[in-house]
C-alpha cells in the first residue's frame, strides 16, 4: 500500500495533464499546424457569426470598420439579398426555369463564398478590430455560439489525441481502469451502506410500530378513564340533584317560617304605629313651637346685630380718627425723640468734657499739691541742714576757746 499511493498519485497527475489540454503544448510540427488551422477556423466561425449582426447595424459600425471593410460588407449584403430573393422566387413547375435558377444560384453561392472569404481576411488582418467587434456585436445564446462551443470541444479533443503518445494512452487506460475499480468499490460500499440503512430503517419502523401499539394502549386506557370519568360525573350530578332538592325543601320550610315572622312583625308594627301616633302629634306641636321661637330669636338677633353694627361703625369711625391722631402724635414723638436724643448726646458730650476737665483739674491739683509738698520738704530740709551747719560751727569755736 505504501508503494501504491505514490504510484497512484503519479498516475493521477499524468492523467490530469492528459485530460486537461490547457496544461500541455504541442511539440510536433504537424500537431501545431493542425491546432493552428483549428484555431483559425474557430476565429473565422466567430467572425462569421458576427457578420449578420454587423451588416444589420452597418451604420453604427462604419466608423470602426473603415471604408474597405464597409464596402466589402455592403457587397456581401447585396449578394445575400440576391440569394434570398432567388431562393424565394424559385418555381417548381417550369423545369427549364428551375435549371436556370439553379445555375444562377450556384454562381451566386460561389460569389458569396468569395465575398465571405474576403470579409474574413480583412477582419482577421486586424486583431484589435476583431476584439472590438466581439465586444460590441456578440450575442449570447445564439445558434452559432453552440456550434462554436462544439467545435472548440472538437479542437480540444483533437489536441488531446495529437499530444497523447502510446505510453500515455496506456497510462490513461490504466487510470480509467483504476477509476472504474474505485467506482466499483465505492458502489459496493454504497450498497453495504444502503443495506445498513435499510436495516436501520426497519429497526426504526419496528420501534415506531411498538410506539404506535403503546399509543393505542394509552388511548384505550384513556377511553376507559373517560368512561369512568363520565360515570363519576353522573354520580356527582345525582348527588348534587339530591342535595339541591334537600336544600330546596329546607329553604321552603325556612321561607314559611320567615313569612310567619314577617306577619307577626307587621302586626306588631301596626300596633306600635297606633300607639306612637299621639306622641308623634305632640312632638310635632313642640317642633312647631320651637320653630316659632327660633324665628323670633333670629329676628331679635338680627335687630340686635343691626344695633351692634351701627355702634361698631361709630366706634370704628372714632377709632379711625384716633388712629389718625395717633399717627400724627407718633410722627411728632419721633421728631421729639430725635431732638431729645440729640440733646442727650450733646449733654453727654458736654458732661464728658466737664468730667475730663474736672479730672484734669484734679490731676493738676494733685500734682501741684505734691510739687508744693515736695518743695516745702525741700525747704525744710534745706533749713535744717543750714541749722546743723551753724551748730557744728558754734561747737567748734567753743572747744577752741576752752583749750586756750
Amino acid at each position: 500500500k505504501g508503494m501504491a499511493a505514490p504510484e497512484m498519485a503519479a498516475i493521477t497527475l499524468d492523467a490530469t495533464k492528459m485530460l486537461d489540454p490547457c496544461l500541455v503544448k504541442p511539440d510536433r510540427i504537424e500537431a501545431k499546424r493542425i491546432v493552428a488551422v483549428l484555431d483559425e477556423t474557430i476565429a473565422k466561425l466567430e467572425m462569421s457569426s458576427l457578420i449578420p449582426r454587423i451588416i444589420n447595424s452597418l451604420d453604427r459600425f462604419a466608423d470602426t470598420l473603415g471604408p474597405e471593410i464597409t464596402d466589402s460588407l455592403i457587397e456581401h449584403r447585396k449578394l445575400s439579398n440576391e440569394v434570398e430573393h432567388l431562393l424565394g422566387s424559385s418555381e417548381e413547375g417550369d423545369t427549364r426555369r428551375a435549371e436556370e435558377q439553379r445555375g444562377c444560384l450556384c454562381l451566386l453561392e460561389q460569389r458569396l463564398k468569395c465575398s465571405l472569404r474576403t470579409v474574413l481576411r480583412l477582419l482577421l488582418a486586424n486583431p484589435s478590430l476583431c476584439q472590438a467587434l466581439k465586444y460590441k456585436a456578440w450575442v449570447k445564446e445564439s445558434p452559432a455560439e453552440a456550434f462554436i462551443k462544439a467545435f472548440e470541444e472538437f479542437r480540444n479533443f483533437m489536441l488531446e489525441r495529437l499530444l497523447t503518445s502510446p505510453v500515455e494512452e496506456e497510462e490513461k487506460i490504466r487510470f480509467m481502469q483504476n477509476v472504474s475499480l474505485q467506482v466499483k468499490k465505492d458502489t459496493e460500499a454504497l450498497t453495504a451502506l444502503q443495506a445498513e440503512l435499510a436495516a436501520a430503517t426497519q429497526a426504526r419502523e419496528e420501534e415506531i410500530h411498538e410506539k404506535d401499539n403503546a399509543i393505542k394502549d394509552l388511548k384505550t386506557s384513556m377511553q376507559g378513564l373517560a368512561k369512568d370519568r363520565a360515570a363519576g360525573v353522573q354520580q356527582i350530578e345525582e348527588e348534587r340533584e339530591k342535595r339541591q332538592e334537600e336544600a330546596l325543601r329546607a329553604s321552603q320550610a325556612r321561607r314559611a317560617g320567615l313569612q310567619r315572622d314577617i306577619q307577626e312583625l307587621e302586626a306588631q308594627l301596626g300596633a306600635l304605629v297606633v300607639e306612637h301616633r299621639a306622641s308623634e302629634l305632640a312632638l310635632r306641636k313642640r317642633k312647631r313651637r320651637a320653630e316659632m321661637e327660633i324665628v323670633n330669636w333670629i329676628q331679635k338677633y338680627d335687630t340686635d346685630m343691626g344695633e351692634k353694627q351701627a355702634e361698631y361703625d361709630e366706634v370704628h369711625a372714632a377709632y379711625a380718627e384716633e388712629k389718625a391722631q395717633l399717627a400724627l402724635l407718633t410722627e411728632k414723638r419721633a421728631v421729639l425723640l430725635q431732638e431729645c436724643s440729640q440733646i442727650e448726646e450733646e449733654r453727654r458730650a458736654r458732661q464728658k468734657k466737664e468730667e475730663e476737665a474736672l479730672k484734669e483739674l484734679t490731676t493738676m491739683t494733685l500734682a501741684a499739691t505734691r510739687i508744693q509738698a515736695f518743695w516745702r520738704g525741700y525747704l525744710v530740709r534745706s533749713l535744717f541742714k543750714s541749722k546743723r551747719k551753724k551748730k557744728k560751727k558754734g561747737k567748734g569755736r567753743k572747744g577752741k576757746k576752752a583749750k586756750k
